[in-house]
């Protein structure tokens, strides 16, 4: 009996031992795993920590990039509304010098004349030929009457021409120097133009026509689409034209 008393508190002291065992290990397990979690919590703040001051900076950092923005954005108006105010001042500035030549002009014209035969418009006097040759022909003509042929360089000058002659006439234009290339004989490059439709053509490729290199007024058609590109040897009258004298 005795010894079947022993086996009894040998096998239960065993058991309580186990199950001290067993706790210990679970509350060592606990205490890793809310360690664990202890650091992952305290990393966690401290992440967010980071990321909230992170944010506050840009925060900081894009109200100031407003805030130079809207002040640049200020001075450009300013600036804008002075140059716009500067720009005004000189166009009426321009609007009433222009007055004053228109003016002047005038009463210039007033006191000049043209020789008998000449027509004047604005100060240029304006003349005609009565014979027809070639564009050099035509502008040999016109130097020696102290003239040369007619430089068109106003809408009004154009429309004055165009109804000052009815027939076809050369004018100052040519291409000779280079091809495509209009100028006046003052070396002026060509700025208004009135050429009569799909021209100048060069003589669209025909032989017939030759070398297109000369311009001239047409007989029909209207004032602002009344030119047209001829070969130079072409035997047509021409216009001069010289300045009004006093």
């Amino acid at each position: 009996m005795e010894a079947n008393y022993a086996n009894v508190d040998s096998r239960t002291s065993t058991k309580q031992t186990g199950l001290g065992s067993s706790q210990r290990r679970f509350h060592g397990a606990l205490l890793v795993f809310l360690g664990l979690l202890s650091v992952f919590l305290l990393a966690g703040l401290i992440g967010l920590g980071v990321h909230y001051h992170s944010v506050r900076s840009s925060a900081e950092d894009i109200s100031v990039i407003i805030d130079n923005l809207t002040e640049r954005l200020q001075d450009s108006n300013n600036k804008l509304s002075s140059m716009s105010e500067e720009r005004d001042l000189l166009l009426a500035n321009l609007t009433e010098i222009t007055k004053e030549m228109e003016k002047l002009q005038s009463l210039s014209a007033q006191n000049r004349i043209c020789p008998a035969g000449w027509r004047m418009f604005r100060s240029s006097c304006y003349l005609l030929s009565s014979e027809s040759g070639s564009w050099s022909r035509g502008r040999q003509d016109c130097r020696e009457k102290g003239a040369d042929l007619v430089v068109i360089d106003s809408t009004g000058e154009q429309t004055f021409l165009s109804t000052f002659t009815e027939v076809e006439t050369w004018i100052g234009l040519t291409d000779r120097d280079e091809e495509g290339t209009w100028k006046w004989i003052d070396g002026t490059p060509l700025t208004l133009r009135y050429w009569t439709t799909n021209q100048p053509d060069n003589g669209g490729g025909d032989p017939q026509w030759g070398e297109e290199d000369c311009a001239h007024i047409r007989a029909e058609g209207k004032t602002g689409d009344n030119w047209n590109d001829r070969s130079c040897n072409t035997s047509l009258r021409w216009i001069c034209e010289k300045n009004a004298g006093v």
